[in-house]
Parts: C-alpha cells; structure tokens; sequence
C-alpha cells in the first residue's frame, strides 16, 4: 500500500450506535454509513455484527467493495475497549484491511478536537472524559463510570442533585427552586427517590442536567452549588497539566460548554472550538498508522 494510493477507514461506535466514514488520501469522504449499538463491554459479538454491516454500508455509499479494504488502513474507536486483548479480539472479528487499529473512543474525541495541538478536551455528556495531550502523549483523568468516577458529568449532576433533595428534606440544607421542584416531582416522597435511584441508569440520572443548569443560570442556590462543584474537578484536572504557550481548551458535549462560565478565568480564556469530531479523529489516527507525519486536523 503505497501512501498515495491508500484509504482510511475511521468508526467512532459506542452504546448509542457507531458512524463510519471512508475516505481516500486526500482526506476527501468517499461513503459513510451509520449503525447499531457499539459498546465492546456490554455487547461485544453483537457491536462486531454492527460494525461489520455498518462497514458494508459505507463501502457501498463510496460505490466499492470489499476487495478495496486491501487497500485501506482502519482505525476503530469504541466505548468498552479496555484492554488490549479487547482490541485484538474485535479486529479479529472484522473484515480484513491493509492495516486496522482499535482503540476506545476517548483517544479518536482527543485526536479530533485538538489534532495535533498542545491542549485539553473536556467532553461532558452523561458522562465525562477529560484528556490532556502534550508531548506526543495522552494523559486522561477519570471515566471509570459513574459509580466512582464521571464528576461533572450530567449523570453525575443529576445524582448529586437527588443527594442535596434527601438533605433537603432532612433539613440540613437550605431549599431552592431546583430542589422543591424535583421533590415535587417525586411526591415530596424520600422513599420514591432511593427507589428511583435503586435501578437508575446514567442515562436516567442525566435527564435531570438540563433543569440544574438552567437554575443555575437563573442563580439558583442549590444549582450554582452543583455547577460549581463540577467545575472545580474540571479546574483541578487543568491545573495538573502545567498549562504554558498555545496550550487550548475544548469544550464539547451536551453539557461540557455549560461549565465555561464556571471555568476559572485563566482556562476560560484558552477555550477554542473542536476542531473535528470523533470520527474524524479515527481517520486521522487511521492514515497516520501508515503516514505517521499526517496527524493535523
């Protein structure tokens, strides 16, 4: 495979799905396609099916086959890939290409938010990856799941803010708006929250951040408290990276760009919008595998 003939593969796949995208040496989208649920942890024999239809889709959205994966280098970056026994395992169950790397999905979102820049990204949905790259290395803080780790993450507000609602009603902590509406929402009934908390999921605790940021954009006490304490784990998580010359910040996700006002001055200033996404993190990563001078977004 020579490197003006070549192509790349790149897929970005986690529990809600996965996107492949197929490009040729000049970086031009030659097909795509979208897919199934890809959480190697969870389901691993059923994200192989996926990504392997998925994978047909795109080559016949670039009008090719399978024969041009001979001629194709692939970077696959998945949610559940702990290990490298995981990755070779996945790549064994795929189709075969010229080259393939798996990674999980927070090296392809750091890769396609910063490139190859010195910087931070700070992607915040229901749960939280914070990764630091500098010195052609990649330094990440937490993502163990939300029973330990995913601080600032929306599943992790949504918990917390059911936390402050039973010290509420224990009446060691003042009310708000926040807290007496979602009392209300459970009744004002203790015993309705721990049940609700007995089988919730991340997903389920996270549909309760969009009502504490709006608080807290409102002043609510309770609100600005939870922001607050989130953006404090995200600032210590900076101040650890030794922050020095064009050293940027992203902000991504559903929730991550509602911390910047919460962000201390010196981080708020570096913010810079991503400059690609996951998936175009996996097609940079999957042609610097065989042009290693390529990693620039």
């Amino acid at each position: 495979m020579t490197t003006n003939s070549y192509m790349t593969l790149g897929i970005d796949g986690g529990g809600t799905g996965c996107r492949v995208a197929i490009a040729d040496a000049t970086g031009t989208i030659l097909g795509s396609a979208t897919g199934g649920p890809a959480n190697y942890t969870s389901e691993p024999t059923q994200t192989a099916f996926n990504l392997s239809l998925a994978i047909q889709d795109a080559l016949h959205s670039a009008q090719l086959t399978t024969k041009h994966l001979a001629n194709c280098s692939a970077h696959i970056g998945l949610a559940g890939i702990m290990s490298e026994r995981d990755s070779h395992n996945l790549s064994s169950a795929l189709p075969s290409f010229a080259k393939i790397t798996v990674s999980d999905d927070r090296i392809t979102s750091v890769t396609g938010a910063l490139g190859n820049n010195k910087g931070a990204l700070i992607s915040i949905g229901t749960g939280t990856i914070v990764g630091i790259q500098k010195d052609d290395s990649i330094k990440f803080f937490g993502g163990w799941g939300l029973q330990v780790s995913d601080q600032a993450s929306g599943a992790w507000l949504g918990r917390k803010l059911l936390e402050q609602c039973l010290l509420v009603y224990d009446g060691l902590m003042p009310t708000s708006e926040l807290t007496t509406n979602t009392l209300r929402r459970f009744g004002k009934d203790p015993v309705q929250i721990v049940s609700f908390a007995t089988q919730a999921r991340p997903a389920d605790y996270a549909t309760f951040a969009p009502k504490i940021i709006e608080a807290a954009s409102a002043g609510d006490e309770n609100g600005l408290m939870l922001m607050k304490q989130g953006a404090n784990y995200l600032n210590s998580c900076l101040h650890s990276s030794s922050i020095t010359g064009e050293f940027m910040i992203c902000l991504s996700g559903g929730v991550g760009p509602s911390y910047e006002p919460y962000l201390e001055p010196g981080f708020a200033n570096r913010l810079q919008p991503s400059k690609g996404t996951a998936l175009d993190g996996a097609l940079q990563l999957a042609k610097s595998a065989i042009d290693p001078q390529s990693k620039s977004i």
